[in-house]
């Protein structure tokens, strides 16, 4: 275990130096944010001193050199707006852009593994056919336009649910959360279910596909010639095996989750990294997007990481050294 963690750091810092240099070329070769952040009545000496200050007179390779060195020390730059540090923007906005993508995966989990693991053992029934098709309209409707109806019916024509924000939030560890407040959870129920619809689907598909694949296994006729009970049968034997592949693809969708929450967190005016990277755009604020690219990418490989670790737990004859 030691030698394939030693081994995983090492491959992982390889890939954030190599991110780290496409992310900075793709960012920076990207518009000028001089003609955005400066007036376009300011004269020559005005503008060389604004360029000046945000190290924009430099040539790229020095730039990014400049910005290696500064990450090693924690220190992605500061924000030509906000004129902050661009990773406390980010790490200000994420425990709300964490808390959806947190809640979305275990929507879809609770939903989609009992649907699932009912639709793979009684695929001919009409409650199957209605989940299968269900899961086909997850995979199919925008995500903007569900959350669009979500506001429409729930928050507008129903009254039952607040539209936008995030609500009350309590401070815990330095950190604001709205999960722990009875007005937050309630901003949250339309966010999350929005950014879980895709995830449930996938997760009813994969449960179904495993539990069919399954039951068909020398080991579970075995388990049914011993005479074993179908519950027992099917919580131990099947829902064990089928949860390895589950975990492996749900672990990495998580990292997209985050990633991606871009589009619900700009419907519901959600306070997250999403709606804080489209703003950056707008404006070409280089250090909060390069920041943000970089958080993404480092939690990434985090995952795949945790991921590979659950998944040698979940089923022993896997074998980390083989796997690395």
């Amino acid at each position: 275990m030691t030698v394939f963690l030693l081994r995983r750091l090492l491959q992982a810092a390889a890939v954030v130096l190599v991110m780290s240099l496409l992310v900075f070329l793709g960012v920076y070769a990207i518009g000028d944010p001089v003609e955005i952040l400066i007036s376009p009545e300011a004269d020559q000496i005005e503008r060389e001193r604004a360029i000046q200050a945000l190290g924009l007179d430099l040539p790229l390779w020095q730039q990014y050199l400049v910005f290696l060195g500064r990450a090693l020390q924690g220190d992605l730059g500061l924000s030509f707006v906000f004129n902050e540090p661009a990773l406390r923007l980010i790490l200000d906005r994420m425990p709300a852009t964490l808390e959806l993508a947190v809640g979305a995966t275990l929507v879809a989990l609770v939903i989609g593994l009992p649907l699932g693991l009912y639709a793979g053992l009684r695929p001919h029934s009409p409650v199957s056919k209605g989940i299968l098709a269900g899961s086909i309209l997850g995979f199919s409707l925008p995500t903007f336009w569900v959350g669009l109806m979500l506001i429409m019916v729930f928050a507008v024509q129903l009254g039952w649910l607040p539209s936008t924000g995030r609500g009350e939030t309590v401070t815990v560890l330095g950190m604001r959360w709205s999960f722990l407040t009875r007005d937050g959870l309630a901003h949250m129920v339309m966010p999350t279910v929005n950014l879980s619809l895709f995830k449930t689907s996938l997760v009813i598909r994969l449960t179904r596909a495993g539990v069919r694949e399954t039951m068909l296994m020398d080991y579970v006729k075995f388990a049914r010639a011993k005479g074993l009970s179908p519950a027992r049968i099917t919580f131990v034997h099947v829902f064990k095996n089928i949860l390895i592949p589950v975990v492996t693809v749900v672990g990495l969708e998580f990292g997209g989750t985050i990633a991606f929450s871009v589009v619900t967190e700009s419907v519901f005016a959600w306070p997250g990294m999403g709606k804080l990277i489209i703003d950056s755009i707008n404006v070409l604020d280089r250090p909060v997007m390069v920041a943000y690219l970089m958080i993404i990418v480092l939690m990434f490989i985090t995952i795949n990481l945790v991921v590979d670790i659950t998944y040698s737990l979940l089923d022993p004859r896997v074998r980390l050294e083989g796997k690395s």
